[in-house]
């Protein structure tokens, strides 16, 4: 009879989290919904800052709700909190961590709101070649 020791497979996801509870929570829930098994996962949660003096990321509710919400589902966390421009600092951190999935948070925009504003969601996904996983509220 031939063993085959069973190889634990990390997949590295990294959420980015933008202090909206609601999408919080539609991003936890999508990760923990993955077929891979919960100790097969492993996620970052990051938040971007824009303001110079921002909020720790270990006191953004929205944070403490994702961790909360994969780590009952067994999945470990570590969070980052950087300041900079959002898309520069996901796909720098997604980078870093060596993220196999970017998972983000989507919000409707009018299609004037995004030429204007831009798009965090549209930057990411057209500048990196990581699945991306875009999660809406509705």
């Amino acid at each position: 009879m031939i063993t085959r020791s069973r190889v634990v497979r990390v997949y590295e996801y990294l959420l980015t989290i933008d202090g909206n509870e609601e999408r919080a929570q539609a991003q936890a829930e999508t990760v923990v919904d993955q077929p891979a098994n919960a100790s097969e996962i492993h996620a970052t949660l990051l938040h971007v800052s824009t303001e110079t003096e921002p909020t720790p990321i270990e006191e953004m509710p929205a944070v403490t709700l994702v961790q909360d919400v994969l780590e009952d589902a067994g999945i470990a966390t570590d969070l980052i909190g950087i300041e900079g421009e959002p898309t520069t600092g996901i796909l720098e951190t997604a980078e870093e961590i060596d993220a196999k999935r970017i998972c983000i948070a989507g919000r409707k925009r009018t299609p004037t709101g995004k030429a204007v504003f831009g798009s965090v969601t549209q930057g990411v996904i057209l500048s990196t070649t990581r699945p991306v996983l875009v999660c809406h509220t509705d």
